[in-house]
This record gives structure tokens, C-alpha cells and sequence, in this order.
């Protein structure tokens, strides 16, 4: 676990999604929205073989895409595969109110535009991150692995938004994965120093799907009707710094190993696990040699059978 703890500091907010059945690599190619590279890393869920060489894609989702093809793919795979897939009519309906996707984004003002503004400058956005999050998906079954700088949305379920989270994309990806990418086997390995209680609740009742959530207990969002549904549960307390926290991440995945074999895993972390953060009220630094996956949002990983 030591290696793999050191190969995963990459310090920036992303979806990553892999899949280890391939071993790609290709030439560094760098825009400010779309990144292609190669980096050695060891599999966090158990040691690679000679650290083979996986394929990264960074998806940086935003309006100023000026075109470049990864967002338009994206675009287009959230038309083919929408929300509707996963969200109830009744809940998407909900978002024509300004007020409402105001409350789920927690920007007050934004009950005062016009909802066509709203659909435009918070909405659509925000349905390109779920596009880049089962681009992502579909890139790690065919390449790798692949990282979206977008999503993670993890508060919001099938039926319910917040927590700044409008759409459920990680639940939408792993039903992309279920039916179009032939997965079976599904982990959720949730470290966002916040409870992961919309997937938790999308799942529920889904045994195709295991989830890891290390999560502070004592902050947003307080839903412990979905901690029911946790099937590994790390409760990591205000202060809790990086040697605690790397000791606790290192048993709970060593007991997931025994509880499932997944062929996909989801992976939802966050910078908020950081030294400094009053949200996530954790002290794990950054700069710590050891230190594990802290500035990413979520990751999936294909796993060889």
C-alpha cells in the first residue's frame, strides 16, 4: 500500500475512472482543457506487475471548451445516456424552479434568474460533468483508465439533490457500466471527507454495488438513514491527521479486499480531507510523503479477472 499511497498524491480535484486490463501508452499531450498522458503508477488495490504504464484522460469540463472533441463526446453521451436513466421525472421537473436549484446548490441569489439563465449557466454545466463522468467510464474500459476534473457529485441521489450536487452522476455511471459496459461487480470507494449518502441511498438494496465510505461523521450531511447502507463504513472525526488517516484507509481496504471482487470500481475523494479545509475539518497534509489519493474527486477502476 506504501507505493501506491505515494503514486496517487496528484493533487488536483478529478474523476478518474480505470481500467487495468489495459496497458496503453502514448505521447504527453497537453491543452488547458484536455490532457493526455502516461504515468507509472502501482494499483492501489493490489500491486501491479512492474508499475505498467496506464493511459490518463483529464477531462476538464467546463463552458470554455471552445470545441475540443472530449467535450463534445461527452455532450454527446450525456444525450444518448441522460439522467432520465436513473433520475424520476418528477425529480428533474423539480429543477425548472430557480428556487429549488438554488437550495441544491446552496447559491441563494441564483432563486432570482430567470430559469432559462439557470438552465444555461448552472444546469448545463453541470450535465457536462455528468457526460465527462460516464465518458470517463467508458474510456477506462476501453483504454485504462481515465480522469474527469468534473463530478463526484455523491450527495445527490435518484430522487434528491444538495449538498451542491444537482445531478447523481457516479450512480449514472455505474448504470452506464452495468448496461452498456458489461460490468457485474461494482466498489464504491468513497474518501470526500463527507458521507457519500447518494449513492448510498441509489444503492441501497443493489448487492452488485460494495461501498467504502470514509467519511467525518460529525459535518454534512448527517443522513444516517443511507449510513444504513454502507457496507464499509470509516468514521474519521474532526482533527483526524494524515497517520491516523492512512492507517484507517489501509485496514478498511484490506477488509473490502475480502468482502468483494469488483471488475469496476468507483473512486469519490476530495481536497476537503486536507489541513485547513472547514468543511471536511481534517488534518491531513498534502506535502506528507505518504500521503494517499487527497485531491481527487472520484476514480474507477476496471480490475482483471
Amino acid at each position: 500500500m506504501e507505493k501506491g499511497r505515494e503514486d496517487w498524491n496528484h493533487g488536483f480535484d478529478i474523476f478518474l475512472c480505470f481500467n487495468l486490463k489495459r496497458n496503453i501508452s502514448s505521447p504527453t499531450d497537453f491543452s488547458p482543457f484536455c490532457v493526455n498522458f502516461i504515468s507509472t503508477i502501482s494499483q492501489p488495490w493490489a500491486p501491479m506487475k512492474g508499475g505498467e504504464n496506464l493511459r490518463i484522460e483529464i477531462l476538464a469540463l467546463t463552458d470554455e471548451g471552445h470545441g475540443f472533441d472530449k467535450m463534445a463526446r461527452a455532450s454527446r453521451l450525456y444525450l444518448a445516456f441522460p439522467a432520465g436513466q436513473v433520475h424520476s421525472e418528477s425529480y428533474l421537473k423539480s429543477l425548472n424552479p430557480s428556487l429549488n436549484v438554488s437550495m441544491i446548490v446552496e447559491v441563494p441569489p441564483v432563486a432570482m434568474l430567470p430559469n432559462c439563465l439557470v438552465q444555461k449557466k448552472v444546469l448545463h454545466p453541470f450535465r457536462k460533468q455528468v457526460g465527462g463522468t460516464i465518458l470517463a467510464a467508458k474510456l477506462a474500459k476501453e483504454r485504462g483508465w481515465a480522469i474527469n476534473v468534473g463530478g463526484g457529485f455523491h450527495h445527490c441521489s435518484s430522487e434528491k439533490g444538495g449538498g451542491f450536487c444537482v445531478y447523481a452522476d457516479i450512480s449514472l455511471c455505474i448504470h452506464f457500466a452495468f448496461v452498456r459496459l458489461n460490468i457485474s461487480r461494482v466498489m464504491i470507494i468513497d474518501l470526500d471527507a463527507h458521507q457519500g449518502n447518494g449513492h448510498e441511498m441509489d444503492f441501497s438494496d443493489d448487492r452488485r454495488v460494495f461501498i467504502l465510505d470514509m467519511y467525518n461523521p460529525g459535518i454534512y450531511p448527517l443522513d444516517f438513514e443511507a449510513r444504513r447502507y454502507i457496507d464499509l463504513g470509516v468514521e474519521v472525526k474532526s482533527g483526524t491527521a494524515t497517520d491516523e488517516y492512512l492507517t484507517k484507509l489501509d485496514h478498511a481496504l484490506e477488509v473490502a479486499e475480502k468482502k468483494i471482487d469488483p471488475d469496476f470500481i468507483v473512486y469519490n475523494a476530495g481536497t476537503d480531507i486536507l489541513d485547513g479545509d472547514p468543511l471536511g475539518r481534517l488534518k491531513v497534509r498534502p506535502t506528507d510523503g505518504k500521503q494517499a489519493i487527497c485531491g481527487l474527486h472520484v476514480c474507477c477502476y476496471g480490475i482483471a479477472t
